[in-house]
């Protein structure tokens, strides 16, 4: 008898949803709610963005241990008295054309490259875990306005059902105020209940509109008048027995390897202890292979008689010069700045282990909330299911009172309320319980839809 109930409200709702989407070019399920998301929203975008720095950054580190490559030129003009070959004080007005390339390889750098490339390695798994996590937040979300939306549906066709059953109170009061077994005012009172739930109804309505626009708002779709969504098959979801899910300790076990929050505490981690190192190394010698060419072209405007400046093209030939070389810096006093960098990375570990700690606790809390709040919530909606049946059972009692002239449309009304009441009650704590689940579901690694 409880399987018939159910699979009839199944049938209305689709027949609702179907209702509402007769316009809509789409019927979107959740998954196609959360993937649209994940696209489109600003959030994960700027989360993408982050990961893309992070990535450039690493780039960055790796192209260190090459060799630069750098090239100069300066032009100069000289005016004013200098020196001439004979010793005399003359006016001279000269110019000079400089060209020089250079290049330096990093040979030793006290391991401060290696490390600088295993941090930013770190950084880039952290930054994907932030994407992760971004978009496992933004899945619970979808999640819980996509259930309230199905939820504001489901109270729509209870206040549907309820017209229905005023028109034909209606209906069945005039028959009894023709025959004399009511008075008249009995059938007014029928109509202005049906007028006050036609308001009703047009409120479930309106926030039906109203939580679909708010759905579409969130995953950043545009065209919100055709936006409907699917209703999926709950009834699975109600043959769980929260009695065969594992303890919270267990689920918090399980969850640690899985969640996001926490590899990206531990990636930073890491990262933190590289910093360390790369901090040291500025306490060990450095060493440099260098080399470079230099050439020139000098002319002279005030040259003696007889004297000429020699070709652009001997002098090209003429003046070049390459070096090789290396250069080793050896650090001895840097006012203490190496010593108070190597302690401060010492304080970002201490931070960063504090911050994994916090993120474990994090965890354990919402593990320990959700199981509670999914026993709760079960609890909950087994009571309001049998509220549903024995206000069904006093309703049916009470329609039969009525219609045979034993009472009053007063006594009738509070017991079809009674009824209503009931079945938003357990509308609600049926897609709270939905709900509380699937976040368990989601600690345990259970996706929040099917694939």
């Amino acid at each position: 008898m409880k399987q018939f109930k159910m699979n009839k409200k199944i049938l209305i709702f689709c027949s609702l949803l179907s209702a509402f989407s007769v316009n809509a070019q789409k019927v979107w399920t959740l998954k196609d709610c959360i993937d649209y998301a994940t696209e489109n929203n600003i959030d994960i975008k700027s989360k993408v963005l982050e990961l893309k720095n992070a990535k450039i950054e690493l780039n960055t580190s790796r192209m260190s241990r090459l060799p630069n490559l750098n090239a100069n030129a300066n032009e100069n003009l000289g005016f004013g008295r200098s020196t001439s070959r004979d010793g005399r004080t003359v006016d001279n007005t000269s110019s000079s054309t400089n060209l020089g390339v250079y290049t330096s390889i990093p040979v030793f750098t006290g391991f401060q490259i290696p490390n600088q490339i295993r941090q930013k390695k770190f950084n880039v798994s952290a930054a994907i875990e932030d994407l992760n996590k971004a978009k496992e937040d933004l899945a619970l979300n979808i999640t819980g306005f996509y259930l309230q939306t199905l939820l504001y549906k489901e109270l729509f066709v209870i206040a549907q059902e309820q017209i229905e059953l005023d028109k034909k109170q209606i209906e069945q009061t005039e028959i009894l105020v023709k025959s004399g077994k009511k008075p008249i005012s009995e059938l007014f009172e029928a109509k202005a209940t049906l007028a006050n739930n036609e308001v009703t109804l047009t409120e479930n309505k309106n926030n039906v509109m109203l939580s679909l626009l708010n759905l579409s708002q969130l995953l950043n779709y545009s065209d919100a008048e055709n936006f409907d969504i699917e209703s999926p098959d709950i009834s699975a979801i109600f043959l769980k027995d929260l009695n065969d899910l594992e303890s919270a300790n267990k689920v918090y076990s399980h969850s640690i390897s899985l969640r996001p929050s926490i590899k990206a505490a531990q990636f930073r981690l890491k990262s933190s202890v590289k910093g360390l190192h790369i901090a040291k190394a500025q306490y060990y010698p450095t060493l440099n292979f260098e080399a470079g060419y230099n050439n020139g072209y000098y002319y002279n405007f005030n040259l003696e008689e007889g004297v000429k400046n020699i070709a652009f093209s001997d002098q090209i030939k003429n003046n070049g010069s390459e070096y090789l070389g290396v250069s080793l810096s050896i650090p001895i006093f840097n006012r203490f700045t190496v010593r108070n960098q190597v302690r401060q990375s010492r304080l970002n570990i201490e931070q960063q282990k504090l911050q994994l700690d916090n993120a474990h606790q994090i965890l354990y809390k919402e593990i320990q909330q959700a199981y509670f709040n999914a026993v709760a919530s079960e609890d909950k909606f087994k009571s309001a299911e049998k509220s549903v049946e024995a206000s069904q059972i006093a309703f049916t009692h009470e329609e039969t009172k009525y219609l045979s002239g034993k009472s009053t449309v007063l006594e009738y009304n509070n017991a079809r309320l009674r009824l209503e009441r009931s079945l938003s009650e357990e509308a609600q704590a049926k897609y709270d319980y939905i709900f509380r689940i699937k976040i368990l579901d989601f600690y345990n690694g259970i996706p929040l839809y099917d694939k």
